[in-house]
């Protein structure tokens, strides 16, 4: 074995996104493509990452595994002294926060494309995760793009990758750097046992309640497996769709109304069983599926709110909770009546490390079926789950009871997004210059009863470092307390994805039970009118709603 220094070519594509660098798997696939990308996140890391600990692993998606090899014989040649890797390279994102934080590991790597399709002609993708297991703050990721403009070589071991062993728990030496291949869920399950009730939660079980967790054939599936149906009794093969594949088995893991189909159907059957829940690919998301009731993200995230004292972990109450700007202002109003701080924040689950590294805030959210706390420094898709049972097991009261008496005494948030994926990015920048033009103009604005109180470019400063990021969406708010968000998303890999938010508030119990999409054909008809989408995509209507 020898470290060896291989001549590269810099790529200009490499910036990443609200959640890393994601591309086509072919893209990744280009000779030095990928090697480039880990040598910038080392070359943008101090020195003092040499002699210490590096976590490695993925969702398990069509190009995991080779990927995990290389890291981890580049890890080698930069003078790391181990590297912890889950058993066969997986690890879910949840999973690599908790191992960073519980071995004080100096950061990690995540294979990960999260919701994205997966196979060899979908997508992957890689971030770099901190010491406090989150994602890296822009400082970083602004840096790595910059090195990665510039990178002519990069160093890696010469050990041939059938040496390289991802498949069998245990710890062997490449380069005099430890590699331990450690138990995928062990140390996430202990967590998780320390945070919530597991023995109200087994009563519930054994007493008749009946869950179905579709794990969308992605990484949730060994997790959910061995908590739900192993450590906390749930009937055997209540977990579907729970075999890990590099396909996803051709699902797109994303857990929403419309891509966890099968999971909605039987939800709203009349033999439906008492609890849903969906996870996506790589287990930082979450849906929760009542009978016949999809619970929305940001009702989870207040719900959560409302009822976290009766859940041991957090039995003391919250710091505070955060929400990304887009999600709607649901747990706003939870907040203000514990009298606690509400942060908003721009989309990205990295702005809400510094939030909680200061004990700022407790809960986070966002309306992409995003839910976590100060447990790790991501997304946690099975641990939100496990807070709805445990709050379930509690009051034993159904999903359906808790979100309608939640609606009773806060009122009712209508709130949806309308996604217009893949169209041309340079149209899609017109359109967001086009509004971001007109925001002046907007304000005092009159559509019908609805009139502008603010309309602005989202800008945040972060109130623990006091760093500000501008640009973040362009919002409309009314005041009724009625918001529409204009955002284009940094998680595609083709094209551009134009997300519209469209929320109104109800405090008439009367008009709860309409449908949504009902109750925000006014704001969706303004937010047409103001954007002129259909104009600048050629699109007539969106392309997923959820």
């Amino acid at each position: 074995m020898a470290i060896v220094s291989v001549v590269s070519r810099p790529f200009q594509d490499q910036k990443p996104g609200t959640s890393g660098l994601r591309k086509k798997v072919k893209v990744f696939q280009q000779s030095h493509y990928l090697e480039n990308f880990v040598q910038s996140v080392f070359n943008s890391l101090p020195t003092d990452s040499i002699g210490s600990t590096l976590v490695v692993g993925g969702d398990g998606r069509y190009y995991n595994d080779v990927a995990t090899r290389i890291i981890i014989k580049m890890a080698a040649a930069h003078g790391f002294a181990k590297v912890i890797v889950g058993h066969n390279g997986i690890l879910s994102t949840p999973a690599v926060s908790c191992v960073i934080r519980k071995n004080k590991a100096y950061g990690g790597i995540i294979l990960s494309a999260s919701h994205n399709p997966g196979g060899v002609d979908g997508d992957f993708g890689i971030k770099y995760n901190i010491a406090n297991g989150g994602p890296a703050p822009e400082k970083i990721t602004d840096e790595v793009f910059r090195i990665s403009k510039e990178i002519t070589s990069y160093k890696i071991s010469d050990v041939a990758d059938d040496k390289v062993e991802i498949t069998q728990l245990g710890s062997y030496k490449i380069e005099g750097m430890q590699v331990e291949v450690i138990d995928s869920v062990a140390d996430y399950a202990q967590m998780l046992q320390e945070l919530f009730d597991f023995d109200a939660i087994r009563q519930m079980f054994a007493s008749g309640f009946n869950i179905r967790f579709d794990s969308m054939s992605a990484v949730s599936g060994p997790y959910a497996t061995e908590i739900v149906e192993k450590q906390l009794g749930a009937t055997k093969g209540s977990v579907v769709n729970n075999i890990p594949l590099p396909d996803f088995g051709g699902l797109h893991p994303d857990p929403n109304p419309v891509n966890a189909e099968d999971l909605i159907k039987i939800m709203y059957a009349n033999n439906a069983p008492d609890f849903g829940a969906a996870s996506d690919g790589d287990a930082d998301r979450n849906m929760v599926v009542g009978k016949s009731l999809a619970v929305a993200p940001s009702d989870s995230l207040a719900i959560l709110a409302a009822n976290a004292k009766l859940v041991p972990g957090y039995k003391s109450g919250l710091a505070g909770v955060a929400r990304s700007m887009p999600t709607s202002t649901a747990v706003d109003r939870v907040a203000k009546e514990l009298g606690i701080p509400c942060f908003e924040t721009p989309t990205g689950w990295k702005f809400f490390g510094n939030l909680l590294d200061a004990d700022m805030a407790t809960l986070c959210g966002e309306e992409s079926y995003g839910t976590g706390s100060n447990h790790i420094r991501e997304k946690d898709g099975v641990w939100a789950i496990i807070f709805w049972l445990n709050i379930l097991a509690v009051t034993k009261k159904s999903v359906n009871q808790l979100v309608e008496e939640h609606w009773d005494k806060y009122g009712r948030n209508f709130y949806s997004r309308h996604d217009y994926e893949a169209i041309n990015s340079e149209l899609a920048n017109k359109l967001m210059a086009s509004l971001r033009e007109k925001i002046t103009a907007l304000s005092g604005k009159a559509f019908g009863q609805y009139i502008v109180d603010v309309a602005d470019d989202f800008s945040y400063t972060d109130p623990v470092d006091n760093s500000v990021s501008k640009q973040q969406g362009i919002r409309i708010i009314f005041t009724n307390g009625s918001r529409i968000v204009f955002r284009l998303s940094g998680t595609g890999t083709e094209g551009a994805t134009l997300r519209v938010y469209l929320e109104k508030y109800e405090a008439d119990k009367t008009k709860f039970k309409q449908d949504t999409q009902d109750a925000l054909k006014e704001l969706i008809d303004i937010a047409e009118e103001v954007a002129q989408i259909k104009s600048y995509t050629g699109m007539s209507e969106p392309t997923v709603v959820t």
